[in-house]
């Protein structure tokens, strides 16, 4: 046995601590024990916190029943939003795209944001999303992104924002033909708690909304969450 911070191998026993054998190295006079528990969570307790937030529980409800401090999963969270795409490149190039927004707010009812999604007609899943006010200015990065796939048709529900976007005679207003986006995202409030009709969860920051689309997103396509560091 050797001193962690000398080297030195002039060791004596030193009494206990919390149960375990203490030791003190002659040369520097540094105690120390043979092994020290990890501290901080395990990778499986990370996993399931995460893996329940996307299942419509609440931060405050993981604690609950976890254990785990909110501001902890909170921190998961973040740390691994930061790290995830906002959504995936289609294994297709759709052929007719759908386009909707789906309401929410942020810190309080006044705060309205919307999330502009677009899915295709044809597969299940999101293909982009963005998050703002109700304007051109805030659809405009998700139109830059989904251009390039010049889809036949785009189907949507009249927003008068859209035609400033889409050319002439390719958009079909009519909510019969968006049931894939309408059930995207009603999947979504059905998914995040900050998202639910009726809840006591609700969105602090847009950086969070943010966060937990890429959380939700990821765990859709994939079956499962990263692991925070």
């Amino acid at each position: 046995m050797q001193c962690p911070e000398c080297g030195h191998h002039h060791i004596r026993k030193n009494g206990h601590r919390r149960g375990k054998q203490n030791h003190i190295c002659v040369n520097c006079g540094r105690q120390f024990i043979d092994h020290y528990s990890p501290r901080g969570y395990s990778d499986g307790t990370k996993r399931l916190c995460l893996r329940m937030y996307v299942n419509g529980l609440g931060f405050r409800g993981i604690e609950r029943v976890m254990g785990v401090a909110h501001t902890t999963v909170i921190d998961w969270l973040a740390q691994v939003g930061e790290c995830l795409p906002d959504a995936y490149d289609p294994e297709a190039i759709p052929q007719v795209g759908e386009l909707d927004e789906l309401e929410t707010f942020v810190g309080r009812k006044r705060n309205k944001v919307w999330i502009w999604t677009v899915v295709d007609h044809f597969q299940p899943g999101i293909l982009g999303w963005t998050v703002g006010d109700h304007s051109a200015e805030t659809f405009r990065p998700l139109w830059q992104a989904i251009a390039c796939w010049q889809c036949f048709f785009w189907v949507s529900d009249g927003n008068p924002v859209y035609p400033t976007f889409i050319p002439d005679g390719d958009q079909i207003v009519s909510k019969t033909y968006m049931t894939r986006v309408e059930g995207e995202n009603t999947r979504l409030r059905h998914y995040l708690a900050r998202l639910h009709r009726k809840t006591l969860c609700y969105s602090k920051s847009v950086d969070m909304l943010k966060h937990s689309m890429r959380l939700l997103i990821h765990y859709l396509k994939f079956g499962e969450v990263p692991i925070p560091a």
